[in-house]
């Protein structure tokens, strides 16, 4: 294996594979295709011949990783419906001709996550992730479903008969990872009624029976359940926080008697069948799989982890044997020495226990980076993530911690962030990286900490309290400002705050915690060389949060580099602005880690 650093360039190169689905009879698969702000739905048939475009214009709106909710079958496999960037459902024929537009929501709202019914009456899907419609087939008058009562739908479903559609719902104040609930409507008499669960539901479908499957926290952790019953109760989570549509980390066999899942083990992914009448489960492949489909003897996912670069796999149902689809990274990787990570736990200051994976360098070191996903309520798992090789084939211990707050360690480590955002992840940290110090895998002097949005914000209190911890800092996007985030973030994370730190105040002046943990107040306590990445059309963190607090570091007599990518958003996509990103980063940690 070579040892030669890894260019930038190969690390921004390929392509994003997402949302793979087998046509109703498993004998052909679509999945969708995005590069350079270019995406496409590829058409598969299993014959030898290579994989060849379908969608032309409009173009889709994918999901992203392992998201989704841009596009379904039609019942015959004769056509799929897919969200177009114009915001509208379009209906494509299979394997090609003329497209069609279904539905006129867009420019202004965008109708997404469709679903057939399967008798082909209607199709129902949600506009801006609030309202659910039903579109009638081949045409017809547009109704909607909901009462209007959840300020979120997410994942419209239909029942086997077509009798009635069904739903994730939730309201703000709180998240969908803190109390959801699924919401029915009859199709026949538009009665309603609503399946409640002690915290958190994602996912429903159901199995041929009408019989409702999805994924709750009840038992303190995201497990399958069928009906009212949880299906596989175990220590493991089985689905990611619902960060966005399309979620498919669950999907059951077409006759109903087996269901496969993704088990996450402490970052490290599995999949996993289990039999319906028995309980009994079978592991069946290591690496984190998602967007799950199962029809006829195939089951499709995307499939990922540290040294297997992502790509659509499809697997034969009686022996589990797996072939490859297409792969997104650019080739080569295969070649470069990469490893899995290490999974450590250390001991918080109020004696808890903190969970962290380590990708260690090469050679012995005391080059240390520790990487903090965002969220906060979120995970890095243990996918292909051509940042953290870069990194370590420079030289560096990568460290990546999941701080309280944090998923995939069960509701309960989840939910002890409430209240306590940049406090307790703040304090979490500084735990975690000293005790990376004590084992040898760094040194204060020669350690960087980095982290976009709630993980940058993490980074800057880290940088005010603890900062004898590290010797220089890079925050992407991050939050300075919570009373700005609480009153101008996007729609979805609005009143995300309210749990995390508590009710928003009236007026800025009456902020309280607000005030007290946002970094732009603190700014005189940072005095850590800091590096910072920003878009200026970012909706969810707004550039200005970044731009004060450089100027209240200057002013302080603290030094900061302030970098602002024009047209980008959360997250950096233009390949010009990613390569950038790198370069200053580079030159960043050469100038002021020795």
């Amino acid at each position: 294996m070579t040892t030669t650093p890894i260019s930038p360039e190969r690390c921004i190169g390929g392509r994003d594979l997402t949302e793979p689905r087998l046509s109703p009879d498993g004998t052909m698969l679509v999945f969708a295709a995005s590069s350079a702000g270019v995406s496409a739905l590829m058409l598969s048939r299993f014959d030898g011949t290579p994989a060849r475009q379908l969608t032309a214009y409009p173009q889709p709106r994918p999901g992203r990783g392992l998201g989704g909710g841009c596009w379904c079958w039609s019942p015959d496999g004769a056509a799929v419906v897919y969200c177009g960037a114009d915001g509208n459902l379009w209906w494509q024929p299979v394997p090609g001709g003329q497209v069609r537009r279904l539905s006129n929501q867009g420019p202004d709202r965008v109708a997404q996550a469709p679903m057939v019914a399967p008798d082909s009456s209607a199709v129902v899907y949600v506009v801006d992730q609030a309202e659910v419609w039903l579109q009638p087939l081949p045409d017809g008058e547009p109704r909607r479903l909901d009462d209007g009562s959840a300020d979120f739908c997410f994942d419209p479903q239909v029942f086997p008969d077509s009798s009635g559609a069904f739903w994730q719902a939730w309201n703000v104040p709180h998240m969908p990872w803190d109390h959801a609930r699924i919401e029915t409507r009859s199709l026949v008499d538009d009665s309603s009624a609503t399946v409640a669960s002690a915290g958190a539901i994602q996912q429903p479908q159901c199995l041929p029976d009408g019989t409702i499957v999805c994924v709750r926290d009840d038992t303190g952790w995201n497990n399958v359940w069928v009906g009212e019953t949880v299906l596989v109760d175990e220590p493991f989570e089985h689905a990611g926080p619902t960060w966005g549509l399309g979620q498919r980390s669950v999907v059951a066999s077409p006759d109903g008697a087996r269901i496969a899942f993704t088990r996450n083990e402490q970052g490290f992914g599995r999949l996993c069948v289990v039999d319906v009448a028995s309980g009994v489960v079978v592991e069946v492949a290591r690496a984190v799989h998602g967007q799950l489909s199962w029809q006829g003897d195939r089951l499709a996912a995307v499939r990922t982890g540290a040294r297997t670069p992502t790509h659509v796999a499809v697997y034969d149902t009686a022996t589990w044997e797996r072939s490859i689809v297409d792969i997104g990274p650019v080739s080569g990787w295969e070649n470069e020495a990469l490893v899995e990570p290490e999974s450590h736990c250390f001991i918080a200051a109020d004696g808890s226990v903190l969970y962290a994976r380590l990708y260690r360098a090469d050679a012995a070191t005391d080059r240390l980076l520790c990487w903090l996903h965002g969220g906060p309520t979120d995970q890095w798992q243990v996918t292909f993530m051509p940042r953290i090789a870069y990194w370590r084939s420079r030289g560096w211990n990568v460290l990546v911690p999941d701080h309280r707050g944090s998923t995939g360690h069960g509701r309960g480590y989840q939910q002890a962030l409430n209240g306590r955002w940049g406090e307790l992840d703040v304090s979490d940290t500084a735990d975690v990286i000293s005790g990376a110090h004590a084992l040898g895998w760094g040194s204060p002097t020669r350690t960087v900490v980095m982290g976009g949005s709630s993980g940058g914000f993490t980074v800057l209190g880290l940088l005010a309290s603890w900062p004898e911890l590290v010797t220089a800092a890079v925050v992407s996007y991050p939050v300075t400002d919570l009373f700005d985030l609480a009153e101008r973030s996007h729609r979805f994370e609005l009143h995300y705050s309210h749990t995390l730190v508590g009710p928003v105040p009236a007026r800025h002046g009456e902020a309280g915690l607000y005030h007290e943990r946002s970094p732009v107040n603190f700014a005189d306590r940072i005095r850590t060389p800091l590096l910072m990445f920003h878009g200026d059309a970012d909706a969810v963190v707004h550039v200005e949060q970044s731009r004060l607090l450089a100027a209240r570091i200057v002013e302080a007599g603290g030094f900061v580099e302030l970098r602002v990518y024009p047209g980008e958003g959360h997250g950096f996509r233009q390949a010009d602005h990613q390569l950038d990103e790198y370069q200053r980063i580079g030159g960043f940690i050469d100038e002021h880690v020795r």
